[in-house]
């Protein structure tokens, strides 16, 4: 079986891709929006390979969830914080 090939400009999907480098985490969320835009530009411009629109579909829903749970995590915070000023009042 072919193995599929993968554009030199998109990184191969991680089995699970954890938010834990080293930057903020307000700056991992931009980076991966920004990547997971240019993924959507490619993938409706309709030019890649079968195997190469795998690859970065792939690599857009990893980046989906890692949006979502940053979204998750922060209205979590958000809720804390304003449940912690209702209570004092």
């Amino acid at each position: 079986m072919k193995k599929p090939v993968r554009p030199d400009n998109v990184r191969p999907a991680p089995a699970a891709t954890p938010m834990t480098e080293s930057t903020d985490p307000v700056t991992r969320f931009e980076t991966s929006m920004q990547e997971l835009e240019a993924i959507v530009q490619k993938l409706e411009r309709g030019e890649l390979k079968l195997e190469e629109s795998l690859a970065i579909f792939e690599r857009g829903m990893a980046l989906t969830q890692e949006c979502r749970s940053a979204l998750d995590t922060a209205e979590l915070k958000v809720k804390t914080l304003i449940d912690g000023q209702f209570k004092d009042e």
